[in-house]
């Protein structure tokens, strides 16, 4: 490698035994550098703040904080800020609110660590960069209908375990008007029951529990 600049690094992850060995990886590589380590949102945008790296790779998974959202705040004082999420989940929901918020890049913590580094590689060259296998899911389901706002609050009483008179009560709608939801939410997922929505809506990152 040529004496350019290494690519400087910020990792955002609660689990310490992820953090050094991503550190270790970017940390063996002769045009990386892992600058700085944080365990929470709050701690990864300071973290920011204090030296500005090239890349961060953000776990979704945060304990304070979702990692899309800190993305958000950190990208809100550095616009220029590129971002990799890094996640173990391929939903297809979750894939697309962090595109639309500016992700640079997509990384599964279940691929192999050359693919990793080819990620931040990619985005430090100014590209974005999403993996095949994240690229089909999210054709997979290009046109279809979101749930609404309230189609999620919805499934998520369900999730929990409400009946429809439960879930009228707490969202303060008709009991009717929680079965036309629980229609909608069927239709739009191809879910045959309650139980199925929940599945798949889990499975596609629509929503957590």
């Amino acid at each position: 490698m040529n004496n350019e600049t290494p690519i400087r690094v910020l990792a955002v992850d609660d689990h310490p035994l992820l953090r050094e060995g991503i550190s270790t990886l970017i940390n063996s590589q002769p045009d990386m550098v892992m600058i700085a380590q944080a365990s929470t949102a709050e701690e990864g945008i300071q973290r920011f703040r204090e030296h500005r790296p090239d890349i961060v790779l953000m776990d979704v998974r945060l304990p304070d904080k979702d990692g899309i959202d800190a993305m958000l705040l950190i990208r809100e004082e550095f616009p220029d800020a590129r971002v990799v999420l890094v996640t173990t989940s391929e939903g297809d929901a979750e894939i697309r609110r962090a595109l639309e918020a500016g992700a640079r890049g997509y990384v599964l913590k279940s691929m192999p660590p050359q693919d990793l580094l080819s990620v931040v590689r990619q985005v430090h060259a100014g590209k974005k960069a999403i993996p095949t296998q994240i690229a089909k899911h999210l054709a997979e389901h290009l046109g279809d209908e979101e749930l609404t706002a309230r189609e999620i609050e919805v499934l998520q009483q369900i999730a929990s375990g409400n009946r429809n008179r439960d879930i009228a009560e707490k969202l303060f709608i008709s009991e009717e008007t929680v079965k036309v939801h629980i229609k909608h939410i069927m239709d739009k997922l191809g879910a045959s029951d309650r139980t199925q929505a929940v599945a798949i809506a889990l499975r596609r990152g629509i929503m957590h529990l």
